[in-house]
């Protein structure tokens, strides 16, 4: 069954609302481009003054247009919209794309008249594009719904979704001149109905999309978002630029895994969990797209032979006719987590024969100036051939002897007939400019300069991985516990070990309790005022005695109580000493859109101060965990590092496992931190947990 979405792209019939014989309107650069682009459906013009433009009729009433009509484009008065869109759905028309500004954007006026339209659009049935956007392009059909100044975008593979369309339009005229097309273009406005993950999906099924690109401003809905991307990405590539990275007004936090989880942490954990790939930059996305456009595999190969993904799947040779260009290369690579592959004895062996004495055969392979078309080939086929070589880049400035063209046509043939990707740096400007044309006609990517071309074939890598990355989430059933819960019994239920702790409100209390615990014992000091205690004197570990725990709880509870203003105090927690081991923070924190944002990093006093932390989405499964793990030196050390003996990572792992279960089961709780979980030969244990709970609404 066809989307519901479908028209926006490939309508049996459209009809433009608001045409106009004045090339200064809007309605005239829609009307224009509908009618030019080569579009075979029905073109309907209608507007309240009747006339003719490009040789077509312009008609006054809706209901005089013929079928079939599938979409509208409306360039109406911003009053008369709902009316239009109601006048739409009697008539039949299930997609509207509004052009018209003047809605959300503008106030509150203009968000009640978006509802308004959205409303209207509900009861007829009706999907709305916008407002205040400038439309769709799918380059194979055709069709072009935008006032942008013509020629259409080339076709290709890139579908290309944008919150905004000054920055589509922007990017429609930059990609002309870089050689690249698209496959559909969708400019989503203020998303009052469809919106990014709706086209998300759209593109997805789109063949001639090969990869998608996204540059997002907000995302609608961020748990359905990262589901749906979840789906799409295991097909087809995802490149997101994600804006306003740096925004300002942190949410004030009750913990350091809130501190810590600036707003736009969630963003990057998002995508991670989706696959997406982030880009930092428009011309990074863009460059991405386009080699992942030719090899959507990743280096699993041109064919999508998708072998298990290993770290080692990351060797790069480097072909060049210059030393310092092959030195900024291997750089590059470096700086992208990349390696230099290792070449194996038959290639350097045959390098060696095919080369001067004078050229250097090891990775980076200099040619040196003279070379020909045909060394460059001969010793690509050699790289590609060499088992130990999962990508090659070709470095071409203007060769001295030679024009830069005829290489290209040499080495296009052999990047033809290879499954291995490859790139070209190709360096200069007038001298190269047929290269560039020979390279664009037969689809193979190039770059200017090496340090693009390193991180189009990291982003080749990031894709290997996440295209095989299949989430394990085991299924459980949930404990049974009651609303009134503790922290500890909460723990206890979802099988993280907790140290036994107990409430002393009295010097007696703390004596009575520490000789049922047993010495040594821990003393904290109870207070909802207080977060981190330590930074007030309020803990104090390995109290061996009596006397020493009665003199500990009065300076305790003096040095705390004279403070200004003076903090509420319950009295304080004792707890059993534990063994010593590694100690980190295990946390949560439930992001608004994304839901529980899992923290992993150094534990202690030191945690904000060293923001040796990682974060992930929940929920986890193991590879996840493992992945959070090893982003941190936190994680890394649980293997032991020279005084430092190993500890159970293990146990680390499922710690994380169940948190993350627990937040997901647990949507009253806001945030969780476990700080420090100490990590033993064997096992684990939380010391302090702290949780902040919210009041679900009914």
């Amino acid at each position: 069954m066809d989307s519901p979405l479908l028209p926006f792209f490939q309508p049996r019939g459209v009809v433009v609302i608001g045409a106009s014989t004045s090339p200064e309107k809007l309605g005239y650069g829609v009307t224009r481009n509908l009618i030019q682009c080569g579009y075979k459906g029905a073109i309907h013009l209608l507007a309240q003054k009747s006339g003719e433009v490009f040789g077509r009729k312009i008609h006054a009433r809706l209901q005089d247009i013929p079928y079939p009509v599938d979409l509208a484009i409306l360039i109406v008065p911003t009053q008369a919209t709902p009316q239009i869109i109601e006048d739409c759905g009697r008539r039949g028309i299930r997609a509207a794309v509004i052009v018209s500004a003047g809605f959300r954007e503008v106030g509150e006026e203009g968000a009640k008249l978006e509802r308004q339209c959205v409303e209207v659009a509900q009861k007829h049935g009706v999907r709305l594009l916008g407002p205040n956007c400038i439309g769709t392009i799918d380059t194979h059909y055709p069709l072009d719904t935008t006032f942008l100044q013509p020629p259409m975008p080339e076709q290709g593979g890139i579908g290309f979704i944008s919150h905004s369309g000054a920055f589509a339009a922007a990017i429609v005229d930059w990609a002309r001149g870089q050689g690249f097309g698209f496959s559909r273009i969708v400019s989503l406005g203020n998303q009052a109905d469809v919106n990014e993950t709706d086209m998300l999906t759209m593109l997805a099924d789109d063949p001639h999309t090969h990869v998608i690109v996204m540059y997002m401003e907000s995302v609608s809905d961020g748990k359905r978002f990262v589901q749906a991307a979840g789906e799409v990405s295991k097909r087809k590539p995802v490149i997101a630029l994600k804006v306003g990275r740096f925004e300002a007004g942190q949410k004030a936090a009750a913990s350091h895994t809130g501190a810590l989880a600036a707003s736009d942490t969630a963003f990057d954990a998002a995508f991670e969990k989706a696959g997406i790939l982030r880009a930092e930059t428009a011309e990074q996305m863009f460059d991405w797209a386009r080699a992942l456009e030719r090899y959507p595999g990743g280096l699993s190969t041109a064919r999508n032979d998708r072998t298990a993904y290993s770290d080692t799947l990351s060797r790069i040779a480097i072909l060049t006719n210059a030393g310092g260009p092959g030195v900024i290369a291997a750089d590059s690579l470096e700086n992208n987590n990349l390696i230099l592959a290792r070449l194996s004895d038959d290639t350097l062996k045959v390098l060696s024969a095919t080369l001067p004495p004078a050229a250097n055969i090891n990775n980076p392979v200099d040619m040196l100036a003279s070379a020909s078309p045909d060394q460059y080939a001969e010793c690509l086929k050699i790289l590609l051939q060499d088992k130990n070589v999962d990508a090659v880049m070709v470095i071409l400035p203007p060769p001295p002897m030679f024009k830069a063209d005829e290489v290209a046509k040499a080495v296009n043939d052999v990047i033809e007939k290879s499954d291995k990707p490859v790139v070209i740096a190709l360096m200069g400007s007038r001298l190269v400019e047929k290269a560039v044309e020979s390279f664009t006609r037969s689809k193979v990517v190039t770059f200017p300069f090496p340090e693009r071309a390193a991180s189009a074939l990291a982003a080749l890598v990031k894709r290997t991985k996440g295209a095989q990355n299949t989430p394990n989430l085991q299924t459980e059933v949930k404990p049974k516990i009651g609303k009134s819960w503790t922290p500890s019994e909460l723990m206890t239920a979802y099988g993280i070990p907790t140290a036994p702790i107990r409430l002393a409100r009295t010097e007696d209390e703390a004596v009575e309790i520490a000789n049922e615990l047993g010495y040594p014992v821990v003393m904290k000091i109870a207070s909802p005022d207080i977060l981190h205690k330590s930074d007030v004197g309020g803990v104090v570990l390995n109290i061996n005695d009596a006397a020493s725990l009665q003199s500990a709880f009065t300076k305790m509870l003096t040095q705390i109580r004279s403070r200004v203003p003076p903090p509420r105090v319950d009295g304080v927690h004792l707890q059993s000493h534990i063994a010593e081991g590694q100690e980190v923070i295990v946390g949560m924190m439930r992001d608004e859109q994304f839901g529980p944002l899992m923290m992993f990093g150094s534990g202690g006093v030191e945690v904000e101060g060293l923001k040796d932390v990682a974060f992930c989405l929940g929920p986890l499964d193991q590879a996840e965990a493992e992945d959070m793990m090893r982003k941190t030196w936190a994680g890394r050390k649980l293997k032991g590092f020279r005084s430092i003996p190993p500890v159970d990572e293990g146990s680390v792992r499922d710690v994380l496992i169940s948190l993350s279960r627990l937040a997901a089961e647990h949507e009253e709780i806001e945030e969780i931190e476990i700080n420090p979980l100490r990590v033993l030969s064997k096992g684990a244990v939380a010391l302090d947990v702290r949780i902040k709970r919210i009041e679900l609404k009914p």
